[in-house]
């Protein structure tokens, strides 16, 4: 099945590229929340968060720190939004970190989805122990 985020890793495809190494590739994204928003990917096709090998994984994040730092700098923001999707509400089934420039007052509120609570603080125990037990 063909990828396009691997298309544009290889150059079959073009990007409006910010960083480019031999692990990750960032670039524009087309449809962005925002000016300056930045897609970060591994070169190779890693389709979620959950399968990012340990070696990359290790590598991932001082990448989004730079590439977040230079957005916040160059679109003159006040912060930034970083998040990954896992096959829900993910566009394309290839890890990609979203960076986004913030700034008060933009529109964009906190998360995308809407709040839940635990019934009681028992049932937050009981959900944190099967989170607990399986890592």
């Amino acid at each position: 099945m063909a990828c396009i985020f691997c298309d544009i890793a290889s150059g079959k495809l073009p990007a409006s590229l910010v960083y480019e190494r031999d692990d990750f590739l960032a670039f524009l994204d087309k449809k962005p929340l925002f000016r300056g928003h930045v897609l970060l990917v591994p070169r190779t096709h890693v389709a979620t968060m959950t399968d990012l090998p340990s070696e990359l994984a290790a590598k991932i994040f001082p990448v989004a720190q730079a590439i977040a730092r230079a957005v916040e700098s160059a679109m003159e923001a006040e912060g930034s939004f970083v998040a990954i999707n896992n096959r829900v509400s993910q566009s394309v089934p290839h890890l990609h970190m979203h960076i986004v420039p913030r700034r008060k007052g933009d529109g964009l509120k906190g998360f995308f989805w809407p709040r839940t609570k635990y019934a009681s603080g028992q049932e937050m125990d009981d959900v944190a122990a099967r989170i607990r037990e399986r890592i």
